[in-house]
């Protein structure tokens, strides 16, 4: 083969090569496809989770208040008791005697009264005519003022013996649900003992005590005086309870401590909570969830497009110009269900980047559009 014809077909190869390039380059890279949501304005609820643990409404300790064997024990562990109910009996004996006692002197002292009183009357008339000196009299006159007293004192230890008769019947002092009696029929109770009988708590209404730091009361009292928090009208309460439940029924504030713990630095506020199946009990701890107040004029952001970088402070991605991604510090206050409120970095009408983060860096050309078409687009994509 000449020399000639050899380069024609180098010549023609090359240029075939050249034409099957061209045709298969592959298409521009389109831009990620984000899910945006257009921030605005809202009315927002202030909502605070707190720890709390529930406290009787009343409690009482039942205590001896004389010294005795316990006879019987009248009430069932764990029942319901109404207030004047007798719980205990204790021997009566020796305080029966000392009423017994308490009768007869007052009974002495009666007919003691009588006879130095119709005498120191004699004697007053006697004296009148000089019949007796004024010294007798004088002496008949007292003895008559000192039996009348002997008689008020009289009826007096009869009164004390009677109360002590009526301690030996322990009675409930308010109604309530009984605990277990500690001590048993036969037990030696003294009057001023350390150890309560028993205890009785009212439960049909219970409070709930939460604690709070002051720092977060602060932060309300100096937002609601600057005009953009409206107070809540009477704070609304809602209860956690340990097994993650919600408690169905809602609760009111009654008060908060004037004072600020210590060692704490919380503050105490007690809610009411009425109780009618008993289910919540004295002791139990559980987390309120509080209604404190209303800003007016918040930005509320999806908890999904706010992030935090290696330094933990919280970010967020927006649509920028040219719908590039642009990354903002922003400053969050709390949660109201799956949006946070953001107080700093963020203004109506931005366009929050919600879905599609995964590596996106800022600067990048994105597509927006609504967080379910870009779920259904991913899904789509991973179909095919």
């Amino acid at each position: 083969m000449q020399k000639g014809t050899i380069i024609g077909l180098l010549a023609c190869a090359s240029a075939l090569t050249l034409s099957a390039c061209g045709g298969s380059q592959p298409p521009a890279p389109q831009p990620p496809a984000v899910g945006v949501v257009t921030l605005k304005v809202e009315s927002a609820p202030l909502l605070n989770e707190l720890p709390g643990r529930i406290s009787a409404f009343e409690t009482a300790e039942v205590r001896p208040q004389i010294s005795g064997i316990i006879r019987r024990r009248l009430f069932q562990e764990g029942g319901f008791v109404h207030a004047g109910q007798m719980l205990y009996e204790i021997d009566d004996a020796p305080y029966r005697a000392a009423l017994a006692q308490a009768q007869g002197s007052l009974a002495k002292a009666k007919a003691t009264i009588r006879s130095t009183g119709l005498q120191a009357q004699r004697y007053k008339d006697l004296a009148a005519i000089n019949a007796v000196s004024k010294q007798e009299y004088d002496d008949a006159d007292a003895a008559a003022q000192q039996a009348r007293a002997d008689v008020a004192a009289s009826q007096g230890s009869v009164q004390a013996a009677q109360v002590n008769q009526n301690f030996t019947r322990i009675r409930a002092p308010i109604s309530g649900r009984i605990s277990r009696s500690l001590f048993t029929p036969g037990a030696l109770v003294q009057s001023g003992q350390t150890d309560p009988l028993t205890t009785i708590q009212r439960t049909d209404t219970v409070y709930v005590d939460v604690t709070q730091s002051a720092a977060q009361i602060i932060d309300l009292k100096q937002a609601i005086k600057a005009g953009g928090v409206s107070d809540a009208n009477g704070v609304r309460i809602r209860l956690i309870l340990p097994n993650g439940s919600e408690y169905p029924i809602e609760g009111r504030l009654q008060f908060a401590e004037v004072t600020v713990d210590a060692t704490s630095g919380a503050v105490t506020l007690r809610a009411t909570f009425p109780n009618p199946d008993g289910l919540l009990l004295p002791g139990m701890y559980v987390r309120a969830k509080m209604v404190e107040g209303q800003r007016s004029q918040a930005i509320l952001a999806p908890q999904q497009g706010i992030t935090r970088d290696a330094r933990g402070r919280a970010t967020a991605m927006v649509i920028g110009k040219d719908n590039k991604a642009e990354l903002r510090q922003v400053e969050v206050d709390r949660a109201v269900g799956d949006k946070w409120i953001v107080t700093k970095g963020l203004k109506a009408g931005d366009k929050l980047i919600v879905e599609g983060l995964l590596n996106l860096r800022p600067g990048t050309v994105v597509k927006p559009g609504a967080p379910q078409q870009v779920t259904a687009t991913a899904a789509q994509g991973g179909a095919n």
